[in-house]
């Protein structure tokens, strides 16, 4: 192993079983990702640049595309990690038949309810903080000043009032800023049942503009028509409890392609525009929205997002933008396949943590993982295939393989797929994918480090 692998940093088993437990399952594990990350550079600084924008004030909206597996969750969960550290609240939620964006019977209430459940910061990075957003809230509108002191409780208020008050000015903003007032109230008289009720109203599991009046008083409820309008409150009001600003993730969206309903899919898709013209019209203030799905559910023409002609004219791509030369400005972001390199680092970090996860000592040599990467990009058709997910489900069935028996070689483990794959290429591509492959990870060694020629194991070396 290089010395870099051995100075890698120590991953905590806990971190390291969510890890290698998610990916062998094909998820994108929720916590651990800054150990694992690699490539995606352009896209990040894209979307970090639309996190300086947010904080500013302004508001975004992109879209992840790629295939299945490719990487668009694993991309969304690494902006959620960052943007929780850098201090904005961030709600993630996957559509799904039950939540949509607009349906006649409560669905898209309930995406709400899921984004308000997934609402996660930096100390509440689980999820669940609604709560402690609102009691964050509390203590900032009380003042630094002394709670005894008449004046700081009249400076205190006349604050709140002047906070509250450009609330007030938006689309249900006057019940909204009514709600944080007696969850406020509650909370310093101590009223611990006044308060779930308000945090009832605030999670939209009001079902009757009744019971929320018994409870609370009013008659306004959040509701499957005008949740968005509290998603915009919640990102304007949270700068008041000291966070930069709301960034909402929506991944799956390609189960608003597969509703069969013709009439249904418009109107989920006119909610995606509202969204859309909200945020670039600056009718929308510390609010970030990015919507993960594949190529065909974007740029289907009869059933994706582009069968809306108003979101199509909007999101085509224009003229000037080649495969070379992307716009990373542009409200869609394609992704495209790691590359050989950057998935040659990937698995190093792999074996690197299962190693210290079941403490031993790594048995695959750079030259290993080479040959491993070889017998990946042997099958036929993998050069414009095969995902990122596939590659670490199969790398990570190896290093279990190969721990589970010790006395078995590596080489015997490896040579028992290669073969196979060697003797498909032989007869089809396949033979033509695999010395492509290698032949394009020399290659790019070399470039990479400015030097005529490298070994596969010099390159290792030199790239992690």
């Amino acid at each position: 192993m290089t010395e870099t692998a051995t100075a890698a940093p120590r991953v905590p088993k806990r971190v390291a079983a969510v890890i290698l437990n998610s990916l062998k399952g094909g998820v994108v594990p929720r916590i651990g990702l800054p150990y694992i990350t690699v490539g995606r550079e352009t896209e990040i600084r894209a979307l970090l640049t639309d996190l300086a924008l947010i904080a500013d004030g302004g508001a975004s909206f992109r879209f992840l595309v790629g295939r299945y597996g490719s990487g668009k969750s694993f991309l969304l969960q690494t902006i959620r990690t960052h943007a929780m550290g850098e201090g904005f609240v961030v709600a993630d939620a996957d559509l799904s038949p039950e939540r949509r964006l607009q349906g006649g019977q409560g669905q898209g209430l309930a995406t709400y309810r899921e984004l308000i459940r997934n609402l996660s910061t930096k100390t509440r990075p689980e999820g669940g903080a609604l709560a402690l957003v609102l009691d964050r809230w509390v203590h900032e509108s009380m003042g630094t000043g002394s709670i005894d002191s008449p004046a700081t409780d009249a400076d205190a208020a006349d604050a709140l009032r002047d906070q509250l008050a450009p609330l007030e000015e938006l689309v249900h903003g006057f019940d909204f800023t009514r709600m944080l007032r007696i969850y406020r109230d509650a909370s310093i008289e101590g009223d611990d049942e006044r308060k779930s009720c308000a945090l009832k109203w605030f999670r939209g599991e009001y079902r009757t503009k009744t019971e929320a009046k018994a409870e609370l008083g009013t008659s306004t409820i959040i509701g499957d028509d005008d949740w968005y309008d509290y998603v915009k409150l919640f990102a304007a009001f949270l700068t008041g409890a000291g966070y930069k600003g709301l960034l909402v993730l929506i991944d799956e969206l390609v189960n608003l392609f597969k509703i069969p309903n013709a009439i249904t899919r418009q109107y989920n898709y006119e909610k995606i525009l509202t969204m859309y013209n909200d945020t670039l019209q600056g009718k929308a203030r510390h609010l970030g929205i990015i919507m993960g799905g594949t190529p065909q559910s974007i740029e289907d023409r009869r059933r994706g997002v582009f069968s809306y002609e108003a979101l199509r004219s909007r999101l085509t791509q224009g003229r000037f933008a080649t495969e070379g030369m992307r716009d990373m400005l542009a409200p869609i972001i394609h992704l495209h396949p790691l590359t050989y390199e950057e998935l040659l680092v990937l698995i190093e970090k792999l074996q690197q943590i299962h190693a210290g996860y079941f403490g031993y000592a790594p048995r695959l040599t750079t030259e290993h993982l080479v040959q491993f990467l070889k017998i990946e990009f042997g099958r036929v058709g993998a050069d414009t295939h095969l995902t990122p997910r596939e590659v670490i489900r199969d790398f990570i069935e190896l290093l279990d393989i190969a721990y589970q028996n010790p006395n078995a070689p590596v080489e015997g483990l490896l040579g028992s797929v290669g073969g196979t794959a060697g003797e498909g290429g032989a007869a089809g591509d396949g033979g033509t994918s695999v010395s492509g492959a290698t032949d394009a990870t020399t290659a790019s060694a070399s470039a990479s480090s400015g030097t005529g020629e490298r070994s596969p194991t010099e390159f290792a070396e030199f790239t992690i």
